[in-house]
């Protein structure tokens, strides 16, 4: 048995897991980075740790101190688990789109939340503006900017990449996930290009963004959406995001996502939020691509449990003509 050293010990070194139905059906070994095991229930743990960390080294932030960040929930929550073990105050700004389970979460955290509208990221009201204008106003306060501080692609850089690396042997030929930050994508797409050039990066965009028109044509222009999706696509290219070394791109629609968490979730007992709905359906998609016998690697973000209200409320879904799988008892 393994003991880790508290709450920071644990973040990172998280399993890989067969999803023994999407691997069978393509014929390559689909893994997923099982990111929800992180303390704070997601891969965003990663990137929190190291920012918090840089701004300790840095000077930035000294003890009793603040961090102010824009976040959709997930490296809210992150931060606070990390704030609160190392004594700092935490105060979040969201877009009024989440869900609000995790506004709950991150407020019986202890984090102070301000959830305001949302507008678009050209918009000096959009909610990671706000975080920074208002982190400016503090005396030992830091603005996380999880998109442009390159902490967060460093956290990925020296774990997720890796971690992955290790726990593949070295046999991973190709590797996908979605992009917010891009912090994820870019870290450990340089350090699996690093082990090997050949391993085949592919960002997943849901519709809505621009990312895959950036990857595929150049230009970050935006597909038609909106995707219900949360946390994910981006209309814009991030600090983080053009660091990272990707082949090609996907789409994956919200009713593709919508079936592929459904069906995980009946069939195997898999219980996954959005994001992660995104990145397997995409990983089939690579599969498929690239025939089998190939070992494709993907990110389990997060659980389901911050989605009930929304991903997993036929009600919800039926408003946005999408469908809620029915699945035999």
């Amino acid at each position: 048995m393994t003991i880790v050293d508290g709450l920071i010990s644990s973040i990172g070194n998280t399993p890989l897991i067969r999803i023994n139905s999407l691997s069978e059906e393509t014929g390559c070994e689909i893994l997923g980075k099982a990111e929800f095991m992180n303390p704070g229930g997601s891969v965003k743990d990663r990137a929190a740790l190291w920012m918090v960390q840089q701004a300790e080294r840095s000077g930035a932030l000294q003890p009793g101190g603040t961090v102010v960040e824009g976040t959709a929930g997930n490296t809210g929550i992150g931060l606070a688990h990390v704030c609160n073990n190392r004594g700092y105050k935490t105060i979040i700004y969201m877009p009024d789109n989440q869900s609000q389970e995790k506004v709950d979460i991150l407020r019986t955290l202890g984090a102070e939340v301000r959830v305001v509208p949302t507008v678009p990221y050209a918009n000096d009201d959009n909610f990671q503006k706000q975080a920074g204008r208002f982190a400016a106003t503090l005396d030992n306060a830091i603005w996380a900017n999880q998109f442009d501080n390159k902490a967060n692609s460093l956290s990925h850089y020296e774990s997720t990449g890796p971690e992955i690396w290790s726990q593949t042997d070295g046999g991973v030929d190709a590797f996908t996930c979605s992009v917010g930050t891009g912090g994820t994508l870019a870290g450990t797409s340089v350090y699996l290009k690093e082990q090997n050039p050949d391993v085949k990066i592919v960002l997943a965009d849901p519709m809505g963004s621009a990312l895959y028109n950036w990857v595929t044509t150049g230009k970050a222009t935006m597909t038609p959406g909106p995707s219900m999706t949360e946390g994910i696509g981006n209309s814009r290219v991030t600090e983080n995001l053009a660091g990272a070394n990707i082949d090609s791109a996907v789409q994956v629609d919200d009713q593709e996502m919508v079936d592929m968490v459904y069906r995980l979730l009946h069939q195997e007992g898999w219980f996954f939020g959005s994001s992660s709905g995104i990145n397997l359906s995409a990983a089939v998609k690579i599969a498929q691509e690239m025939g089998p016998g190939h070992t494709i690697v993907t990110i389990l973000c997060d659980g389901g449990g911050k989605y009930q209200s929304r991903l997993y409320n036929p009600a919800f879904l039926a408003e946005r003509n999408l469908t809620a799988p029915q699945f035999a008892s």
